[in-house]
Formats: structure tokens, sequence, C-alpha cells
């Protein structure tokens, strides 16, 4: 009987591990495996366009108004270049000495002949007192030349009585330049060359 007694324990004890077995956790081996957390990959990082750098603009130079151009050192003067003065001088017996200076930023030059001189509506135009020729007479700043006109070189009282003189540079001269003189008798005018110095302006007859 012993025998027949070890037989079913050995049958419980197996009969136990398999209960055990069929006990035990349901995913001992159909158990779905541990996924690892899904891994996102950023998308690549954009990268903003570098603003291009603002073009500085220079300020364009301010145009300036030019002056008045000079006349060139070589220019010859016209009488709308010069300031011309009158005025009477009582040496040899009475002549108007005639003054010339450029007008402030001109520069030329007078030619080696004299001004021309005339009085009045009718033209009456002064000879020259000098035969010789002079030098030409460059004009600029205070620089001035002079000319003497000799308004009556006659004998006789036969004049023409005239207030204002007529003086151009040159024939003809396109602005020639009016000066008062005062009540003056004209009869057979001269006029000299122009000079440096007024006493050397001094015409004879």
């Amino acid at each position: 009987m012993r025998p027949r007694r070890l037989a079913l324990t050995a049958v419980a004890v197996a009969a136990l591990a398999v209960a055990a077995t069929a006990c035990g956790p349901e995913n001992s081996d159909t158990a779905a495996p541990v996924s690892s957390p899904a891994v996102t990959t950023a998308p690549p990082a954009t990268t903003a366009p570098t603003a291009a750098a603002p073009a500085v603009t220079t300020p364009a130079a301010t145009a300036t108004k030019p002056s008045a151009p000079a006349q060139p050192s070589g220019a010859t003067c016209g009488a709308k270049d010069l300031v011309l003065t009158a005025k009477a001088e009582s040496q040899a017996g009475g002549y108007i000495l005639i003054a010339a200076k450029a007008k402030p930023g001109v520069t030329c030059t007078l030619p080696p002949r004299p001004p021309v001189i005339a009085f009045g509506s009718r033209g009456i135009e002064a000879s020259k007192a000098e035969q010789g020729v002079s030098q030409p007479i460059r004009l600029s700043g205070s620089d001035t030349a002079y000319a003497g006109v000799m308004a009556k070189t006659t004998k006789d009282n036969q004049a023409v009585e005239f207030t204002d003189v007529i003086v151009g540079i040159g024939s003809p001269d396109p602005d020639p330049v009016s000066l008062p003189i005062g009540r003056t008798g004209v009869d057979r005018p001269i006029v000299t060359n122009w000079h440096n110095l007024p006493e050397n302006a001094v015409p004879v007859h």
C-alpha cells in the first residue's frame, strides 16, 4: 500500500505545479513587447535670411549758384566791363579826364588806342590827340586807366553845348556809357590814348 500512496502524492504534487503555472501572469509568453517611446525627428531649423544692410545714400552736394564768370585776363575790355567816370580839369585850357576801372570780378585789357568819344545825337566824335601808339593796359581790382578829352580845339566862339559825353571802347562799342560833364562847349574835340597816370592823359593841341 505504501508504493501506491507515494504515487498518489507525486501525482498531487504535479497537479499543483500545473495549476501554479496556469495561474501565472498572462504576459509570460504572449505579452506584447514594450515599445520604446517614438522619437520625433524635428524638422531642420530654417535659417532666416539675413536682411540686407540698407544702402547708405550720400546726399548729393548742394550745387551753388555760380558767380558771374570773370573775364579772361587777355580779354579786351568793353564799356560794360568798366566803371567809367568823367571829371572836368582846368589844366591846358580845360579838358575832361576820363577814368576807367574794371568792375568787381572782371579782369580785362584796354586796347592800345584811344576810347571812342562822342557828343550828343549828332554824333560829334573826337579825333586822336596823339599820333603814337600806346601799350595795352590790363585792368583788375584797383587798377585805373586815364584818357583826356579836349572838347573844343578851335579859337573862335563857335561851339555846341552838351551836358554829357558818350564813352565807348572799340568801334563800335555795343554798350557805350553816357557820363555827365555839365554844360560844355564842343567843337572839333580830341582824345588821348589810355594811360596809367592821369598826368600823361592831358590833351595837347
